[in-house]
């Protein structure tokens, strides 16, 4: 399991890695010459077993889990279903999850929807799958525990900090932020915790997900998925993506920043425990980087 060097983290970004950003030289409103970070995309194709189910955009990092989760949040890797093998060619730009037996995706790539991500994502079969009678962990949430992962989260070195154009998701486990991922789009990145998560054998039911991108359907559908029983943003909500987390449950709080945030859904769950005259404004940074609900 990779090791982070963030205090506290399992996994956190990893701004400085030169494989993930490239320098691009510009010139500013009054013509002056800058030099910016900018993110790298590169095309990743995963596979499960010999059939070939999506090219996607990514940053590249991690990606076995990326396939995984990829797979996970598409019913595409049942429950009881054994990975045998995760390869990957970085030559190729290709990952092969390979299982003990054959899997029913037939069916679920004859139909695909093209989802609201910025960076477009695509979910296969039908988005609502799996989740007729769902009921996630009846867990607390206390407010003290979402002003202190926003700060952690707020000032960890990221790519997101440093570069934007890239949303963040974060595993956690009340008050302590635990795996960090990044990508161009919010449903990769959440993707990556997915697979962390199954090839790791760890639950959701204690686990709050917190992220940087809209409460849009395809993210309430996918944190469901992951059985983890509250989502938190820094940016708005869709309509949608409210109903379904209604529906289900869900902690459902968004515009997280400073001393406010907005909830939802599951308000009878959540604990006003922390005193806001202790909570600090948001630093200017970070909430640059957070200025739109992309």
């Amino acid at each position: 399991m990779p090791v982070s060097d963030q205090p506290g983290y399992v996994i956190a970004p990893s701004p400085d890695d030169d494989r993930l950003t490239r320098k691009v030289i510009g010139h500013d409103h009054t013509g002056a010459e800058v030099a910016l970070d900018v993110v790298v995309e590169r095309p990743l194709s995963i596979w499960l077993n010999s059939r070939e189910i999506v090219t996607a955009m990514t940053i590249g990092d991690y990606p076995e889990y990326l396939a995984l989760g990829f797979l996970r949040n598409q019913g595409m890797l049942p429950d009881g279903t054994a990975v045998t093998a995760v390869d990957y060619d970085d030559y190729a730009e290709a990952v092969v999850v390979r299982t003990d037996r054959e899997t029913d995706f037939e069916a679920k790539l004859a139909r695909k929807t093209r989802t609201s991500g910025c960076a477009v994502g695509t979910v296969f079969g039908d988005m609502m799958e799996g989740l007729e009678g769902l009921r996630l962990p009846a867990a607390e949430l206390r407010s003290s525990w979402l002003y202190d992962l926003s700060r952690v989260i707020n000032t960890t070195p990221s790519l997101y900090l440093g570069a934007g154009a890239i949303h963040g998701t974060v595993l956690c486990r009340q008050s302590r932020p635990l795996v960090y991922m990044e990508d161009v789009g919010r449903h990769n990145a959440v993707d990556k915790i997915a697979g962390w998560m199954f090839s790791e054998g760890v639950g959701g039911d204690d686990k709050i997900l917190y992220t940087t991108g809209r409460l849009t359907s395809e993210m309430v559908i996918k944190c469901a998925h992951m059985g983890i029983p509250a989502l938190v943003s820094r940016s708005g909500f869709t309509a949608w993506g409210v109903e379904i987390a209604r529906q289900l449950g869900m902690v459902l709080i968004g515009r997280l920043r400073g001393q406010r945030f907005v909830c939802l859904s599951g308000e009878e769950r959540l604990i006003r425990d922390a005193d806001l005259a202790s909570v600090a404004a948001e630093d200017r940074r970070s909430a640059r980087k957070g200025a739109s609900d992309d």
